[in-house]
């Protein structure tokens, strides 16, 4: 039988799945297969259909809340799938009608053209991982709303606390200390205080779970390389490496720091170019994680006992790097400051430095083991 391609696009949705096809060739027919249910099932037999004449299948989507389910689906099947980010699909010039069918049938013909990127896939594991801690920052969140609260609560009825450090065990112990007059306010000053104490369960319980199954992670060594550098911490490294998965995506520091949205807009014309702020671009998650992790930066360089600690065990050309990271961020720092920049710029700024050394770090790493499901690594 004639081996020949088609290039499936799908257009997935909670409930759904619009398919549609495009045949070899650049004047190959492209044509609407229909829709059905999101079932896998569902989806196995229609592309089974497809490849009844012996046909290779190419498959495209675009990433969305329905995670990589399918993509492991069609990988066990053995199809080739390609899941693409919505905000790297070209669009067609012009007005134009957005409806699913449409949606399909432009993913078959760029697939078919060649002009589709591929995001980074990660193995379930990573993802559980990386799952993990994203809820963890979702429950930091929480708890920050809920201090928001309590505050806002509290000043609104002419309360403020004047000590020096709040959420200190003096700041609480004055919180549960208060006697409102009425009845209603005590209710609500309680319930806020419950809410707090349950948030910061939470988090304590969540950190607990990281502790427990990272060291076990087969991206650990990249952890512990990364916990070498001030500012990183467990947490601070394992969102880092989760979110970024394999280092060996980035041929060069400055394609990480595009991955993170950290390199400036652009706009070049002819002998003009001009430079606004980050393109904040690409991964949220790591962006924030890096600006947390050089909010010391600015102080003298330093290796604290907790660092040293950290350090033990680990190789001399990674604390040789960690102590030139944070003599040059320091330095960096400080001659931005001098010039007139103001702080969150600075913060900004010694962000991509660090994205540089946190690339340069796992360069050190040998390559992780590769998960059992096996991984299609995309250059970023």
């Amino acid at each position: 039988m004639k081996t020949h391609d088609k290039f499936v696009g799908l257009d997935v949705h909670k409930d759904t799945i619009v398919i549609a096809v495009a045949d070899t060739g650049r004047d190959g027919e492209v044509r609407s297969y229909g829709t059905i249910s999101s079932d896998l099932h569902a989806l196995e037999r229609a592309l089974d259909k497809l490849r009844a004449d012996g046909a290779t299948l190419h498959v495209a989507y675009e990433a969305g809340p329905t995670g990589f389910v399918i993509y492991r689906h069609l990988q066990k099947m053995g199809i080739d799938c390609l899941v693409v980010a919505p905000s790297k699909m070209p669009v067609p010039g012009g007005k134009r009608q957005k409806t699913d069918r449409r949606d399909a049938d432009l993913l078959a013909r760029l697939l078919r053209a060649g002009e589709l990127t591929g995001i980074n896939i990660p193995d379930a594991v990573d993802e559980a991982i990386r799952d993990l801690t994203r809820t963890r920052s979702d429950a930091v969140d929480d708890l920050r709303r809920t201090k928001q609260r309590l505050k806002s609560f509290l000043l609104r009825q002419g309360y403020h606390y004047h000590g020096t450090a709040d959420w200190s065990d003096k700041h609480l112990r004055y919180l549960r200390g208060l006697a409102l007059p009425l009845p209603a306010h005590r209710s609500v000053l309680e319930e806020y205080l419950l809410a707090f104490d349950q948030c910061v369960s939470r988090v304590a319980r969540l950190d607990d779970l990281l502790a427990a199954q990272v060291p076990k992670w087969r991206m650990y060594p990249a952890v512990q390389a990364l916990m070498t550098l001030r500012g990183f911490q467990l947490i601070a490294a394992t969102v880092l490496v989760a979110e970024i998965g394999d280092i060996r995506r980035f041929d060069h520091p400055r394609h990480l720091m595009a991955y993170l949205g950290l390199i400036p807009h652009e706009r070049t014309t002819g002998v003009s170019r001009r430079l606004g702020g980050i393109t904040k671009a690409g991964n949220v998650h790591a962006r924030w994680m890096l600006v947390e992790t050089v909010q010391s930066a600015l102080r003298s360089p330093k290796v604290s006992k907790e660092l040293t600690e950290r350090q033990e065990g680990q190789p001399a050309d990674r604390k040789e790097l960690s102590w030139k990271t944070q003599c040059r961020l320091h330095k960096r720092g400080w001659a931005l400051i001098n010039r007139g920049k103001l702080k969150p710029k600075v913060t900004v700024a010694l962000a991509r430095e660090m994205a540089g050394f946190v690339w340069a770090m796992l360069q050190l790493v040998p390559a992780p083991t590769p998960p059992p499901d096996g991984p299609v690594l995309r250059r970023a």
